[in-house]
């Protein structure tokens, strides 16, 4: 009964975690009264992990920002008004944006794993224009 026990227990600890899926909601209005926001516009999420971009209100959509994911990682770019899925394997951060809505400030980060592309997300969110220059260096903050 013993070896059973043990075996079972090695079987558990061996299992893979497993994925899970998150929401990112596109809204005209965020949670905290801002305008035109990702909620929640910061995820820390490990890799395997799927994020599920949701067309909550029209006129949005979700895509990767130039030079803001990690090396190797494929970019994504959901159409406006839909709803796009995207499964984050490469670990780092991922900055995107709303097209539309950029210079209004709606910009999100995912940071997938350890934050490995730091300082390149950091340069290239200095480049990025309006609000959304001083959204995504507030994002940058969460990154733990």
């Amino acid at each position: 009964m013993r070896w059973l026990l043990a075996f079972l227990a090695l079987l558990v600890a061996a299992a893979p975690a497993q994925a899970r899926e998150w929401q990112v909601r596109m809204l005209n209005r965020g949670p905290d009264g801002t305008a035109m926001a990702f909620a929640p516009a910061f995820l820390a999420i490990q890799p395997g992990d799927t994020v599920r971009f949701l067309a909550t209100d029209r006129g949005h959509n979700a895509e990767t920002l130039p030079g803001m994911i990690p090396a190797g990682a494929t970019p994504f770019r959901g159409r406006i008004n839909e709803e796009i899925v995207v499964r984050f394997t490469a670990p780092g951060l991922y900055g995107y944006k709303c097209l539309p809505h950029l210079g209004m400030g709606m910009v999100g980060l995912i940071q997938v794993g350890r934050p490995a592309n730091r300082a390149d997300i950091a340069r290239a969110a200095a480049q990025l224009p309006g609000l959304g220059k001083r959204v995504m260096e507030r994002l940058l903050a969460s990154v733990r």
